[in-house]
């Protein structure tokens, strides 16, 4: 007989319920909250720029979904999904959402037809009875055929900058070991202060094969390079950041209701895009990519090993399977603890042609520019760049034609700005005008009067210059108002001058070769008459011609200054005669800096010499072998 529960049970069953209850929204919520439990690994231990254990009171919390995009590859979507079964979580929840894109409907026979329904269902029967114990499993089928892709970019709108997504196609399988190693970057490269970076936009697990800039370099990586940075997105297994996934989806979202194409010259992928055209979904992210300045995180275990292995099986990529590209590794594949990251500042960063990037070289003190200087041992000279009272337009337009030239050892030197910190993320180097000069203020390296910091630019340029000679570097000192059409330009303006110092007639180009007489005269008493002419200078709008101020103080000490004549190698454009120019004999194209930017470009666009797309980015990836 059953009746009501003798009063002594009662708590007993209570707490039961309570913890029944627990139990069951612990492991089925159906809110997407990762649970990060303490490790039971004992090698498992990421670290913080100081090489510091991230203690368990600090963890961050995240969500990770895997995203499976799958079609009619059965076989391929059973090894996917067992592989991920096998991975090793460690108790985190992780949550698995599988997208089955449905066949085109088509003037296909009923047979035809019936063939396609039946397969559809047996992955759709598959992957109902498949189990997933980690978290929620959610199935996804498509009532239309969506293309690889919509499958993509329909994949995933991140529902906070603390979710995390790992995109995988159905022929994809990976290690065991995966989510340790993702769950180890995550930690250490995104929610670390003191070794993340705005500029990556995720993790990519798969082998690192592919150059897509043409003419660039083969990927050669030393053994001791086990984690480095990539522009090139990796689809056989790529983790994807919140932020700069969301980014690119509104500007694809811009860029494509407008009717733009991702086409960027000098991009092996641009000729993909134009045979196969919206079935993929890559080169518009290599477009975004290239316009962002963003990189890929990459792993480097050698002998062919990787995290992920696409067997490229026979779909949209491949017309027949051709097998297995990497070997997927395991606990006995390294003598070393493959989750120990090291400081990203200690890490290698490359771009489209895998040509080496150093991004965050910023001049702030004395103690900064030598080490930029130092950076810059690639010639024996070096070209500044005075930006100050430049568009940012006409900067990027520049920095374009510099990459087509092959010109690497040059600085860009201009006010605090945004602008000026976003070039030094992208690799270029830049002196922050305005901190430097507090900075010799404060080493006293230069004796200042009150109005001698009206015109930073010209200490600036002056003391840069002082210590380019003492690199034994020739120094160009220029304005933006400049674009070289080759680099027969340096040399013929060499051999025009027959001293130390040769400097432009009309245009602000000032030539110091590196030479014991020129570094007598550049010393720090010519730096503190510099200021001091500065400091005596009438009028606060007075022009900023640095090729003005020291050329009188030059002449004081005794130096000759050769003036050349630009007009012998150079031509000059204005508003009034945009389409009577020809590039044959011309080393450079200069204008006035009185004009505005419309002015500028039509020009330049007449003469082939205007390098930046819709985006203000450069509309090509020349790539220089190394």
């Amino acid at each position: 007989m059953v009746g009501a529960p003798k009063k002594h049970f009662l708590p007993l069953i209570f707490l039961l319920s309570l913890f029944v209850l627990f139990f069951f929204s612990h492991y089925h919520s159906p809110l997407p909250i990762t649970h990060l439990s303490s490790n039971p690994n004992p090698n498992f231990s990421p670290t913080n720029n100081d090489n510091k254990p991230l203690s368990p009171q600090n963890t961050p919390t995240f969500t990770f979904l895997i995203k499976v995009l799958a079609f009619n590859r059965l076989d391929s979507l059973s090894r996917c999904l067992r592989s991920l079964a096998n991975a090793k979580y460690d108790g985190d929840t992780v949550h698995l959402h599988v997208y089955i894109d449905h066949f085109p409907f088509a003037n296909e026979s009923f047979n035809v037809l019936d063939q396609q329904l039946e397969n559809s269902h047996k992955i759709l029967e598959f992957v109902d009875g498949f189990h997933w114990i980690f978290g929620n499993k959610v199935v996804h089928y498509r009532n239309g055929n969506m293309g690889l892709q919509a499958q993509w970019l329909e994949a995933w709108w991140p529902s906070s900058d603390d979710e995390f997504a790992f995109v995988v196609e159905d022929d994809l399988e990976v290690s065991p070991l995966f989510y340790k190693f993702v769950k180890a970057v995550i930690l250490n490269y995104y929610y670390n202060g003191n070794s993340s970076s705005p500029s990556i936009y995720g993790v990519s697990l798969q082998r690192p094969r592919f150059v897509p800039g043409k003419h660039g370099n083969k990927i050669q990586l030393g053994p001791g390079t086990r984690i480095f940075l990539y522009q090139l997105v990796g689809t056989w297994g790529q983790i994807l950041f919140p932020k700069p996934w969301k980014e690119f989806r509104l500007w694809y979202d811009q860029h494509k209701a407008k009717g733009m194409k991702p086409f960027l010259n000098g991009m092996v992928t641009t000729g993909w895009y134009r045979r196969m055209g919206e079935r993929i979904w890559t080169p518009w992210f290599i477009k975004f990519i290239h316009y962002s300045g963003y990189f890929n995180i990459y792993t480097n275990f050698g002998q062919e090993r990787a995290l992920s292995v696409s067997h490229r099986d026979a779909g949209v990529n491949y017309g027949k399977t051709a097998g297995p590209d990497s070997q997927l590794v395991d606990e006995r594949s390294f003598d070393y603890n493959f989750l120990e990251m090291e400081p990203l500042s200690n890490l290698k960063w490359y771009d489209f042609c895998f040509r080496e990037v150093l991004p965050g070289r910023v001049v702030r003190s004395v103690g900064d520019l030598e080490s930029v200087l130092w950076s810059l041992q690639k010639q024996q000279t070096v070209l500044l760049v005075n930006i100050f009272g430049t568009s940012e337009t006409i900067t990027r337009n520049l920095l374009c034609h510099f990459e087509s030239l092959n010109i690497q050892n040059y600085v860009i030197m201009g006010p605090h700005s945004d602008f000026l910190y976003d070039l030094a993320r992208r690799g270029h180097p830049v002196i922050d005008s305005s901190q430097l000069l507090d900075d010799m203020r404060a080493q006293k390296v230069i004796r200042f009067q009150d109005s001698s910091t009206k015109l930073v630019d010209v200490l600036v340029k002056a003391y840069v210059t002082k210590k380019c000679l003492e690199y034994k570097y020739d120094s160009w000192i220029v304005d933006t108002n400049i674009l070289f059409v080759n680099n027969d330009l340096f040399h013929e303006f060499i051999k025009t001058c027959n001293y130390d110092f040769c400097a432009g007639k009309s245009l602000e180009i000032f030539f110091v070769r590196s030479s014991s007489s020129a570094q007598k005269i550049w010393t720090d008493g010519f730096l503190n008459k510099v200021a001091a002419a500065v400091g005596q200078a009438s009028l606060p709008g007075e022009s900023r011609n640095f090729v003005q101020f020291v050329e009188k103080l030059l002449q004081q000490t005794g130096a000759r200054i050769n003036r050349v004549d630009e007009t012998s190698f150079g031509m000059k454009i204005s508003a009034n005669s945009v389409n009577q120019y020809s590039l044959e004999a011309a080393k450079m194209v200069y204008w006035s800096m009185d004009m505005g930017l419309n002015l500028v470009q039509k020009p330049l666009e007449g003469l082939g010499m205007w390098a930046l797309d819709g985006d203000s980015s450069c509309k090509a990836v020349v790539c220089h072998q190394s």
